[in-house]
């Protein structure tokens, strides 16, 4: 009997233990924001992914108070905002309990109502207070940013000013500009370095993948000798994995060329495949009016479709503007004369575009992608060569 007795303490004794360290396991993030009224809809959304990403929690103000609650495998960067404004809060969650106190004061800009959130105070996570301090080098930027255009403040405003391009081209040609243009170059030069610094500081686990992003916008092949300094832990982490799938995307290359139909400003629709026909090679060009490298390469496509559009050489380009207007007057002013499209249903996700302008040479003979990192002087040398 007493064995009996023995045993069903031990086994409660192994329950309650269970119980409270599966607790323990889940997050809860309370806390209050004033400012907001009742029945505010708050959202959580992943943060530092480089994507747009859809919110995977929401909950209530209620009695001027809200809470969220789950399980996380390991920390994770979220953005706390408002349902349907602009304006965010980021916050480190982990495995424990959280509360937050804010302030959040809703402002109009542009015709737009966004969020900002001040006097945040975060408690209960180590995690978000080690996010703090690794990515506190980053408040330096905006004051040495501010200082040297401020230092140089009265020949931009010379060359802003200038009355024609002649004008401001001299100018530029100043002791003065060229003084403002080194200390820009000194000042991405020192953010490169910091930043570099920063992310091989915690290059053995995932604090250096998530660093990274959080450092930078967006990856270039520049970044992978940076990444492949990880640690096989870092790398396998789920911000390790979200670097490598950035720095070594999805391809088209050597597959055949997703088939699309997309409208022109006036509405017509055009099928990829139609617009192929009867062609050789076929450029489909991705951009927006608001890239500027993207406008810097229309002169180098209208030159090649001078020269080889009579030989067989087609170009489509798809806008990925989000303002019909400002793609409409961009149209007018570059006046292409190919198909000029705009991109809907998601047809850049179908090419893996990430960054623009994304130019992908397609062999209409076989229908694959022959390149997709053709531009400039390479994308008309190889031009060059194929229209021998």
């Amino acid at each position: 009997m007493n064995k009996s007795i023995s045993g069903l303490v031990v086994f409660i004794f192994i329950v309650m233990i269970t119980a409270c360290s599966q607790k323990n396991a889940d997050y809860t993030f309370s806390g209050e924001i004033s400012g907001l009224k009742e029945g505010t809809k708050l959202e959580l959304v992943p943060a530092a992914t480089h994507n747009e990403e859809e919110p995977v929690a929401s909950a209530v103000v209620t009695n001027g108070k809200f809470e969220f609650s789950g399980k996380l495998e390991e920390p994770r960067l979220y953005y706390l905002q408002v349902a349907d404004q602009l304006g965010v809060l980021k916050i480190m969650l982990e495995n424990s309990e959280i509360s937050l106190k804010a302030k959040a004061v809703f402002q109009e800009s542009n015709n737009r109502t966004f969020v900002d959130f001040s006097d945040v105070q975060v408690s209960g996570s180590n995690a978000n207070d080690l996010y703090m301090e690794k990515l506190a080098f980053k408040s330096k930027f905006g004051a040495l940013h501010e200082k040297y255009y401020k230092d140089h403040d009265a020949i931009l405003v010379a060359v802003r000013n200038a009355k024609s391009k002649t004008i401001a081209d001299s100018l530029r040609n100043t002791d003065d500009y060229k003084a403002f243009a080194q200390a820009e170059k000194d000042f991405f030069t020192s953010v490169e370095k910091t930043s570099n610094e920063a992310i091989l500081a915690n290059k053995d686990s995932w604090w250096g993948p998530l660093v990274m992003l959080e450092s930078m916008s967006y990856f270039t092949d520049e970044q992978i000798p940076l990444y492949e300094q990880f640690s096989e832990t870092a790398k396998n982490s789920y911000y390790g994995q979200l670097v490598k799938k950035e720095l070594y995307p999805e391809r088209v290359v050597s597959k055949q060329a997703p088939e699309f139909t997309l409208a022109d400003r006036e509405g017509k629709t055009f099928n990829s495949s139609e617009l192929m026909e009867g062609k050789k090679y076929i450029l489909i060009d991705f951009w927006a009016s608001w890239c500027g490298p993207c406008r810097r390469e229309i002169p180098n496509l209208k030159h090649m479709y001078e020269l080889y559009a009579s030989k067989g050489l087609q170009i489509i380009s798809i806008s990925k503007d989000e303002d019909k207007k400002a793609w409409e007057k961009a149209l007018d002013k570059e006046n292409m004369a190919w198909p000029n499209l705009l991109n809907k249903n998601d047809v850049d996700d179908l090419y893996f575009v990430k960054m623009i302008p994304a130019i992908f040479l397609v062999d209409a003979s076989t229908g694959k992608v022959m390149d997709d990192k053709l531009r400039g002087e390479a994308l008309d040398q190889k031009l060059k060569e194929l229209f021998q």
